[in-house]
């Protein structure tokens, strides 16, 4: 037998090896080819929806370890390793580019329609159950919100500096409003390395132009922020409480800064600069104030496997050993109690009051399956919310120690990713890991409002938002800020 022919045996011979699902796909692709089609067959393939046949497509095609289906091109890939760089198709770039594609839908959905979450729920119908008597007012107002929080518009809001060129550049890390809500403490990114931070009044939201000003400092830190929260040292929101990651030789810290610090920050003027304070607290996770009145002038830091409570003025030190890191805290305002969120999924409650500091001092524990990221304590203090790295948002009863009510969409796999509750407003917001925004109702758990970001999703781009119904103070207009890269928008009621 010569050589060409053996060869060409060969390659038979593996043609006939195949996967059957590949030889069935390739008869199909010849039968459809060569059967020609009549007028009204193709007709009905083009007004068929390409996301619904794609969707048919991908579900009839069975899942082959190694490969891809492509059912825009209707074949197999190969899937090649992550770090390969020869033109690689790996399954994160797919997940990346049907998220993508997700996005753009919903952003050119939010542009062209507007979304009622609840069917048959309407201003005009809302009126007239009410004036028949079949809504409260408490209802009346809750309902409201959730339409006008359904119908919210996106604008771009301008932002004034002394240094123009450092708002092309720097990116926003986070954004936190005082409990006024007529000022954003804002912590941004400098492309040199490092964070800056500053302070924005809201005032300007009540404008047509949609301006508002930042007001900065010359403080910087190279060192990673991570947790912040107002602290009323001297009056409300006089103070920003930073915890600040240590690197090299130098320890980390909490710092106390003063909000007068930043230029024109006090619209008044009449306010005489406050004192910067460092307290040397290595590893501190989360930071919480306490505005109970036997725990005054003392706040909390979460550490690894610790809790401590400092008293700024006499300096007085608590600690409290646990056997978890603390990524979050909050006190409670009616009772001096501080709850803590712990790595471990634990949820405990830590009563300052109590001298044993030894077994026996948790009066509270509650669990998750995974570490918890955010703990907040509603108005009442009858009821806790908490949400942890498995995507899980609950609300807990605090008597019944039990779970009373769970909140559907969140996504979070590690990410420290704060809640933000509104009962006024009857309102929960949070942002995933996948940088959609989703409210929900705080009565029945529904979804009202999934908003996705005007950017691609990334991890070095998750934004940072802040809800509230009088966003610039008493007198302010209601909405939500969204805080991403390099830019601050507005969602308005409508």
């Amino acid at each position: 037998m010569d050589k060409s022919s053996w060869q060409s045996r060969r390659r038979r011979g593996r043609s006939h090896q195949q996967s059957p699902w590949f030889r069935q796909g390739g008869s199909n692709e010849r039968r459809n080819t060569g059967s020609p089609q009549g007028p009204q067959d193709s007709g009905h393939g083009d007004d068929e929806a390409p996301s619904a046949s794609s969707s048919r497509a991908r579900s009839s095609a069975p899942d082959l370890p190694g490969y891809y289906f492509d059912p825009e091109k209707k074949r197999y890939f190969r899937l090649l390793p992550g770090h390969n760089n020869c033109n690689p198709l790996t399954k994160e770039s797919i997940q990346q580019k049907e998220m993508e594609r997700k996005r753009l839908q919903l952003l050119e959905e939010d542009r062209q329609e507007k979304k009622i979450a609840r069917m048959g729920f309407n201003a005009s119908s809302l009126l007239h159950k009410r004036q028949l008597g079949f809504l409260t007012d408490t209802s009346y107002c809750r309902l409201t919100h959730e339409l006008r929080v359904s119908c919210m518009q996106r604008q771009k809001i301008q932002i004034q500096s002394s240094d123009p060129s450092a708002l092309a550049s720097d990116r926003f890390n986070l954004i936190l409003a005082d409990t006024n809500r007529d000022r954003l403490f804002t912590v941004n990114d400098v492309k040199v390395g490092g964070s800056k931070y500053g302070i924005i009044h809201l005032g300007g939201l009540q404008s047509p132009a949609l301006t508002v000003k930042m007001h900065e400092n010359l403080y910087f830190t190279n060192r990673k922020v991570n947790s912040v929260c107002w602290a009323s040292l001297n009056h409300l929101d006089s103070h920003i409480l930073l915890c600040l990651l240590g690197i090299a030789d130098t320890p980390g810290c909490a710092t106390l800064l003063p909000a007068s610090l930043f230029i024109n920050s006090n619209p008044a003027g009449g306010e005489r600069p406050g004192m910067l304070c460092s307290f040397r607290i290595p590893g501190a996770w989360s930071c919480a104030w306490s505005l109970n009145i036997q725990a005054n002038n003392c706040f909390s830091t979460g550490l690894s496997r610790r809790v401590l409570v400092t008293d700024v003025v006499t300096g007085h030190r608590q600690s409290f050993g646990t056997n978890s890191d603390i990524l979050a805290q909050q006190f409670a305002v009616m009772t001096p109690v501080l709850y803590n969120g712990c790595r471990s999924g634990e949820i405990f409650a830590l009563d300052l009051r109590s001298q044993n500091q030894g077994k026996g001092w948790k009066t509270v524990r509650l669990f998750h399956d995974s570490a918890v990221t955010s703990v907040q304590i509603l108005q009442q203090e009858q009821c806790l919310m908490a949400s942890d790295m498995a995507g899980k948002i609950k609300l807990w009863d605090l008597r019944a120690t039990k779970c009373v009510r769970q909140y559907e969409g969140h996504v979070n796999e590690y990410a420290h990713l704060p809640l933000h509750v509104h009962e006024e407003e009857g309102i929960l917001v949070a942002v995933g890991q996948d940088c959609y925004t989703r409210i929900w109702s705080l009565h029945d758990a529904c979804l009202l409002r999934t908003i996705p970001s005007p950017y691609p999703a990334s991890k070095a781009d998750i934004p940072s938002v802040a809800f509230s119904s009088r966003l610039g103070g008493f007198r302010g207009v209601p909405g939500l800020l969204m805080a991403v890269r390099q830019d601050l928008y507005y969602f308005s009621y409508n």
